[in-house]
């Protein structure tokens, strides 16, 4: 994977879109997978949702399991693979889908028989996490470079080590230059000297790694408070693993630890880093370096650098007590929730059980007395709260420890003073730590594992109604559910879960959407759709062009005319709609061997283009040098980027369906608008080699670095929007 084409490839053939490749799914940690059609609430509350089957670990797994399509697995074919890393210092890889006896590949970073071991939690004297410490922060993937990033802890003759691993998700093996050891220093009064060193006995790091712009980001945090440690947060190159940046909240004192009970640092689309800071000492008020109880926004442009931050009036007394700030994390709600004031916001809590509301472009640094300078504070709203809470059609929700799940709207800009709605069910111990699933703005399902060792499912729009619960052999705290691809995983202390439909019926196809962006809507003559639902086919199988009619003795029919047929599997079949097809309603049928499926319908239309984009929104984009656009190689203004869509309608030379063509140009005349100013397009013809997909070349605008949203209009109809990066290297 990497270049344009391969990524391109994975996205017409494999739903790339469903992909959980860091903790809580996105960058703003909204914990929410849009793009799950096949768990809805009826189906979930059926009877027929339940464990599937169950993968054996080698240790607990602290980390959210990660997952990824369409993966090449050298000797053993591509799978959809569900990645799970455990306190045993291991690494695996699994068939997502159907339980196979061994897991695709296995790594561990241990060596017992050269002295080299998981550190002790008895030798360190803590039992936050026993007896042992491997590894506990989610690993982040880079699919562009097909790479897993994770950070091991090791012990060796009472020496400890910790490590940076650059994976292949293919193989498991380590990349050139991995591993790399972490270790670090910087200025400060801290220590009693004139420099704060990492010492790696004194840390863990508990908060999940965060890939940004080219940098993997490790965060640090201490062994139940003990020794004179710092908040560290120390990131590398993700090509080279090379430091990068090192940065510390309490340089000239002590504490100020990133936990954040396993949520991962967030970011915005400008590149700052939000983080929230625990127990620690604070003198930012005063000119001071120090920025603990605190939530941290950092700027990346120059090693590292808070350029903002929020300190509750009572931090002393939190930390004092124990009732750090640190123990929720940050959420970003999407850009532009807020209102006309504060647009751009954030959510976070403590221990204490208040909630705080805070504008992202000024966070409100600290006030004495009270805490009236941010957008709002609701004190007490909710338990003690470990973990991060979810975002979800203008709602939060929060589980906090003994009180029940919580949800709270947004209107106006401001959360309600009170529960919209609430579970029956309290939750003990430490509470839990949920996540979302839903298609687009329906069927959404709050998720949760219960420190009773049982994962529920609940309406999201009224937690109420609680729509499954099913017991699980252990529970490991703060541990979040991850779903994707009508399957449900779930981490234990010695085995990875997979629940998910367990009808074997006859199939059925639950929706129909725009491969491009993968979004329900009208499709044109000639689309490239991909058809989801359950028992679409007994085996899986990919085609390149001409595709066929009928792939694995499935074949699928638009308004009684055989589609081609790129990829077929159990839930999902990709597919061109036949460049005949008449405008209007059409009525989809399928079938799987002897079975015909029910139909279902979509609307078509002339022309609805629809851009490819990644899981970040970013379109799948080539620069004129012919590199992948992104953050670590922009296009430059004045140069062309090249981009893919689908659904570009009647072309100006026919051709067959299922068939690739170049030289072809849509019949409609083409424009870009990139950044809100509108670009030239210097060419759009259909993609060599490609079925289905046809590129622009726009012309990049006069515009700063950055990343601008931009949008194809073909005969009058604007495609969905998506980013592309500019600037100069």
């Amino acid at each position: 994977m990497g270049s344009p084409a391969s990524i391109l490839t994975c996205a017409l053939l494999w739903n790339c879109h469903v992909s959980v490749l860091t903790y809580h799914n996105d960058l703003a940690r909204t914990g929410q997978n849009l793009s799950e059609t096949l768990l809805t609430p009826a189906s979930v509350s059926s009877g027929k949702f339940g464990q599937l089957f169950s993968y054996p670990v080698d240790g607990q797994v602290y980390t959210q399991p990660l997952y990824m399509p369409g993966v090449v697995i050298p000797g053993k074919g591509i799978h959809n693979v569900v990645f799970a890393a455990t306190e045993h210092d291991s690494v695996y890889a699994f068939d997502a889908d159907n339980y196979l006896a061994a897991p695709l590949w296995h790594v561990s970073f241990i060596n017992p028989a050269q002295g080299v071991t998981t550190a002790s939690a008895a030798n360190l004297g803590c039992g936050s996490i026993v007896p042992e410490i491997g590894i506990t922060a989610t690993p982040v993937i880079d699919p562009a470079s097909g790479t897993l990033y994770v950070v091991s802890m090791t012990e060796s003759g009472g020496a400890y080590q910790h490590q940076l691993h650059a994976l292949d998700i293919g193989t498991g093996a380590e990349k050139p230059g991995s591993p790399v050891q972490i270790q670090a220093s910087i200025p400060g009064l801290g220590d009693g000297t004139t420099t704060v060193q990492f010492q790696p006995w004194l840390y863990k790091e508990r908060a999940g790694l965060l890939l940004l712009n080219g940098v993997v980001y490790t965060s640090w945090a201490s062994h139940c408070d003990a020794g004179n440690y710092h908040g560290f947060i120390i990131g590398y190159n993700a090509s080279t693993l090379q430091q990068a940046a090192v940065y510390s909240d309490t340089p000239n004192w002590w504490a100020g630890a990133f936990w954040q009970a396993g949520a991962a640092p967030a970011a915005d689309v400008n590149g700052n880093i939000y983080v929230v800071s625990a127990n620690g000492t604070f003198d930012a008020n005063v000119g001071g370096p120090d920025l603990g109880e605190s939530v941290l926004k950092l700027s990346t442009g120059n090693n590292l650098s808070a350029v903002d931050y929020f300190t509750p009036f009572n931090a002393d007394q939190l930390s004092e007590n124990d009732l750090d700030l640190g123990s929720s994390g940050a959420l970003l709600l999407p850009d532009g929730a807020g209102s006309s004031s504060h647009p751009n916001l954030l959510v976070t809590g403590s221990k204490d059980g208040s909630v705080y509301l805070l504008d992202r472009d000024n966070l409100g640094h600290f006030q004495t007395g009270a805490n009236g300078q941010i957008v709002q504070e609701l004190a007490s709203a909710v338990g003690p709260l470990f973990g991060i809470p979810v975002y979800f059609n203008k709602t939060v929700y929060f589980s906090a420890a003994q009180d029940q799940l919580k949800a709270f709207s947004l209107q106006n800009g401001l959360l309600s003073n009170s529960p919209v709605s609430e579970s029956a069910v309290t939750f003990h111990a430490q509470g839990s730590v949920p996540s979302i699933s839903a298609n687009g703005a329906a069927n959404g399902i709050l998720w949760t594992i219960d420190p009773a060792a049982e994962l529920r499912a609940f309406d999201a729009t009224d937690l109420g109604n609680q729509l499954y619960q099913g017991k699980v052999s252990s529970w490991v705290e703060f541990s979040t559910p991850t779903i994707a691809n009508g399957k449900v995983y779930v981490g234990t202390l010695n085995s990875l879960e997979v629940f998910g439909l367990q009808d074997h019926a006859s199939g059925s196809v639950t929706a129909v959407v725009s491969a491009g962006a993968f979004h329900s809507g009208p499709v044109a003559p000639g689309s490239l759709v991909s058809l989801f639902g359950s028992n679409l086919s007994e085996r899986s199988g990919v085609r390149s062009a001409p595709w066929p009619k009928i792939l694995w003795g499935v074949s699928v029919f638009v308004n009684g005319m055989a589609a081609p047929l790129a990829y077929v599997s159990a839930t999902q079949i990709n597919a061109q709609i036949p460049y005949e097809t008449t405008t209007g309603q059409a009525t989809i049928n399928v079938t799987a061997g002897e079975h015909v499926l029910p139909p279902i319908q979509v609307t078509v239309q002339p022309i609805a283009p629809s851009l490819f984009v990644d899981v970040q929104s970013h379109v799948i984009a080539q620069n004129e040098d012919g590199t992948a656009n992104g953050a670590n190689h922009p296009a430059a203004p004045g140069t062309l980027v090249t981009t893919y869509l689908t659904g570009q309608g009647a072309l100006n030379e026919p051709i067959p369906d299922g068939y690739a063509a170049a030289q072809v140009s849509p019949k409609a005349s083409v424009g870009a608008v990139l950044g809100g100013v509108a670009a030239g397009v210097a060419s759009a013809r259909m993609a060599p080699g490609l079925v289905g997909v046809l590129e622009v070349a726009v012309e990049v605008p006069m515009l700063s670095r950055g990343a601008y949203f931009l949008t194809v209009d073909i005969g009058g109809v604007a495609s969905n929007s998506g980013l592309v990066t500019i600037g100069t290297n």
